[in-house]
């Protein structure tokens, strides 16, 4: 017999006969000659109630079947004369899955903190508000694949395992088969490690995403990235999943473009597909997060060069005082980027045209030749959330900019190649899926958007 899931239960068109549900007792409350269990199985926010008279045969069960337990129940969905509740099931047979001991089980019925939470990544998605949190980032996910292929987007696989830094910095975890224990001589442990030559987890799919989008045109890479970046913050984490389109024959209007239109679209795919997981966000975590969310999808983004950026945080800094001082020639902070969103525009800004001195080797250089074609996307609360580029397609600007910086050009040599052979001007970006994760939910650390955060200290499982 096909179980039916809780949503599908409480969305039933009308009483049904012979209903299996299983999944797990929130709480349990007993009345004279009858139990009424609260069952969830993760389909939804809203639980079941399930009605089971003590007579009926297998009622011993019950007193095993406390908060944590597992349940299977068969019998009528029928009107419910509770409030709050079109149906209810009324229970004809029951199984017990699996018990919870009530003296060892973490979540009891109260509030508990983020902190304690945290502690049991293995239970704590069987709450109401991470249940809802995964439910959101599911369909999340499902929402950036449906928008890339509504537009033709091939959705494409980059490595994880990479022998360069994409962005330069340097942070990356060493990928090895040696033995540490038993290490060869130093000259030696290259040659033996298991690809011949260092290896890392990658930090970004965008020079790869690059190589298939001059071949297939417009493309997009989604998956985790890594930093061994020793930072502590809400914000930071070793783990993520990275968000990496790259468009062909685009240039840094176009990749705006695709920016905006990708993150208004999925708020509102949210909003329309998680309407009940989203406004427990609304009530318990931030009351002003449907103002914020208006704010972002009302209206067009405000697009700003950096120079003008810096000029109107100078002038602020003049009669506020930032705890930085935004200087030109130097990267934005996240009290700067958030001034220029939730209170000189109260719109979300798009900041572009960077020094290229503060930006990596593979962004176009204007004909300035002081500034790149580059673009971050500003959102209110989080700051920047997307970051991306026009790429350099010509090869001699490419060679010239990668000798400035110090980089080893043979090592790049298949990435100059998509300028030798046929170049053409393109455009990418990237956006944290944790983050937009964030702020379309109000969560304010990234420790809780992901199911299982890794970060400086902490790696559990």
């Amino acid at each position: 017999m096909r179980r039916t899931r809780v949503w599908d239960a409480l969305q039933a068109d009308g009483p049904q006969e012979n209903v299996l549900v299983k999944g797990w007792v929130r709480t349990r409350r007993d009345a004279k000659g009858f139990s009424f269990l609260e069952i969830n199985d993760g389909s939804c926010l809203q639980n079941l109630q399930a009605v089971v008279d003590h007579h009926l045969p297998g009622a011993a069960l019950l007193g095993d079947m406390q908060t944590g337990a597992a349940v299977a129940l068969r019998g009528q969905l029928a009107e419910s004369p509770g409030k709050g509740q079109r149906f209810e099931l009324q229970v004809g047979e029951m199984e017990l899955l699996g018990r919870a001991d009530p003296e060892s089980y973490p979540l009891q019925k109260k509030r508990h903190s983020d902190e304690f939470l945290r502690s049991i990544p293995q239970i704590r998605a069987r709450t109401n508000k991470y249940g809802a949190l995964y439910r959101i980032r599911s369909e999340l996910s499902w929402a950036i694949h449906s928008f890339f292929h509504q537009r033709a987007f091939a959705y494409v696989h980059t490595p994880i395992i990479t022998g360069l830094d994409c962005e330069g910095a340097g942070e990356l975890f060493r990928v090895t088969s040696l033995d540490l224990d038993r290490l060869p001589a130093p000259e030696e442990r290259e040659a033996r490690d298991f690809f011949g030559q260092k290896a890392f987890l990658t930090v970004s799919g965008q020079l790869t995403a690059e190589v298939l989008a001059c071949a297939l045109g417009n493309v997009y890479t989604f998956g985790p990235t890594f930093r061994a970046e020793n930072s502590n913050t809400p914000r930071h984490a070793a783990e993520f999943w990275m968000l990496e389109p790259e468009m062909a024959f685009a240039d840094l209007e176009e990749n705006m473009d695709l920016a905006e239109d990708l993150i208004v679209s999925c708020i509102s795919h949210i909003r329309r597909e998680c309407a009940q997981d989203l406004d427990l966000f609304a009530r318990f975590v931030d009351t002003s997060l449907y103002e914020t969310l208006d704010l972002v999808t009302s209206g067009p983004f405000i697009r700003l060069p950096y120079a003008q950026a810096v000029d109107i945080l100078q002038a602020a800094h003049r009669k506020k005082k930032f705890e930085y001082e935004p200087l030109y020639g130097q990267d934005l902070q996240t009290e700067h980027e958030r001034y220029l969103v939730e209170t000189a525009y109260r719109r979300p800004v798009i900041v572009h045209d960077y020094p290229q001195s503060i930006k990596p080797f593979y962004m176009r250089i204007n004909e300035d030749r002081e500034t790149v074609a580059a673009m971050d996307v500003l959102l209110p609360r989080v700051g920047e959330i997307v970051g991306g580029s026009q790429r350099e397609e010509r090869y001699d600007q490419l060679v010239a900019r990668m000798e400035e910086m110090g980089l080893n050009t043979e090592e790049y040599s298949w990435y100059l190649d998509l300028r030798r052979y046929g170049t053409v001007p393109h455009s990418g970006f990237g956006l944290g899926f944790e983050r937009l994760l964030m702020f379309i939910t109000g969560v304010h650390n990234i420790r809780d958007v992901l199911p299982f955060p890794r970060t400086p200290q902490h790696l559990q499982f």
